[in-house]
């Protein structure tokens, strides 16, 4: 198997790099190996990278197992609710863009032959697939899971509460103690904001895509289901390297089509749209994504309604089925030619799996995540501002 990671014997690239990876404990049998770049935006600053060393650590023992090395690379790691603070907000959108370059600059000037990148806040999973396309490498995103909620006086409570609840504060109707009290109950562990903001968002597009493994999004942080996902992933990507397996393969125009229906079909983030255009465009895929939104926006049946866009909560959406059950209800409706990363068409990787319960059996309204209320219509935009 050639690998462009293994450079030419006798050279002085070759014989420094030898030198430094001698150093770090690596064998020669280990560096003829693939190498895959780990891609870890941990930061102890924001609760949703809290896990991800952790994460990181397993990637590392799996692939490993499974016939590879894994480097861990880290990049810059946004928060809305913690880097919004500065600038009026201006850091939040380009570090996107940073993450892409901070990724290109090690796994580009490594060589290494494969990725394997841990999704978390709003701006890490675009930027991971914005740098997947443009680099073209084998890559599989691993969405690292949403933060469980708290309850606040006898109800279901979660960031989303708390930063509407600051605005009712900011009018008046709720005093201080009130909204201290809620966010000290609002996020009982590591994980993304609960809801359909963004990060959920663009974890169930990563899997629209086909650049995760099917039945992935989304999932409970720290769950057994995320734990396995991790464990797959990691074996995944070393196969994907030596079938090389690459991105363009699977950003299709087709793909960007699937996902535009399931941005729409579960009123996801508004910033997909410009995710997803800006991920076409580095993976020079020639596609419109604003006008595939203008497109399906009618024919795209609405079929959940998760906060802060419906009732229910992301919790139940997973409960139904997550994206998995999303893509088998909208069958009728997808390119079912393109590839995933588990290498299977849309079609096959659509099927809807039994769910595995985020915790406790399923609430009584949780079916009704997937039913259109009666007289409702599907959104012409999708709603929220996550």
């Amino acid at each position: 198997m050639k690998l462009r990671s293994n450079l030419e014997q006798g050279s002085s690239r070759w014989a420094t790099r030898r030198a430094q990876w001698r150093a770090l404990g690596l064998s020669d049998e280990d560096m003829a190996k693939p190498k895959i770049a780990v891609v870890n935006s941990s930061s102890d600053m924001a609760i949703c990278y809290s896990h991800l060393d952790g994460i990181s650590r397993r990637v590392k023992e799996e692939i490993r197992a499974a016939g590879g090395i894994g480097f861990e690379i880290r990049t810059t790691a946004p928060s809305d609710f913690i880097h919004s603070a500065g600038a009026r907000g201006g850091y939040i959108l380009a570090s996107r863009d940073l993450i892409v370059n901070d990724i290109e600059a090690a796994v580009e000037g490594a060589l290494l032959d494969g990725m394997i990148c841990l999704a978390s806040c709003d701006k890490t999973a675009p930027g991971q697939l914005m740098a997947a396309g443009r680099l073209d490498l084998p890559t599989i995103i691993v969405a690292c899971g949403y933060q469980p909620a708290g309850t606040f006086r006898g109800a279901h409570c979660d960031i989303e509460d708390v930063f509407l609840a600051a605005g009712h504060h900011a009018q008046g109707r709720i005093g201080l103690d009130e909204l201290t009290e809620m966010s000290e109950h609002a996020v009982l562990g590591p994980g993304v904001c609960a809801g359909m903001g963004t990060a959920n968002s663009m974890h169930i597009v990563s899997e629209a895509l086909g650049m995760a493994l099917p039945g992935s999004t989304p999932v409970l942080a720290n769950s057994p289901k995320m734990w396995d996902t991790v464990a797959e992933s990691a074996r995944r990507i070393v196969d994907m390297v030596v079938t090389d397996l690459r991105p363009r393969r699977i950003l299709t125009p087709g793909a960007f089509a699937n996902a535009v229906m399931t941005v729409l079909s579960v009123s996801g983030s508004i910033n997909c749209v410009k995710h997803l255009q800006a991920i076409a465009a580095e993976t020079e895929c020639d596609v419109d994504v604003y006008g595939l939104f203008e497109e399906f926006a009618d024919k795209v049946p609405l079929l959940a309604g998760v906060r802060p866009n419906g009732p229910h909560s992301i919790e139940d959406f997973e409960r139904a089925g997550g994206a998995a059950g999303v893509l088998k209800r909208l069958e009728g409706l997808l390119h079912k030619e393109t590839l995933t990363v588990s290498r299977s068409p849309t079609r096959r990787s659509s099927a809807r799996p039994k769910p595995r319960w985020a915790g406790g059996p399923r609430s009584s309204s949780c079916g009704a995540a997937w039913r259109r209320p009666p007289g409702s219509s599907s959104s012409r935009w999708p709603r929220s501002g996550g």
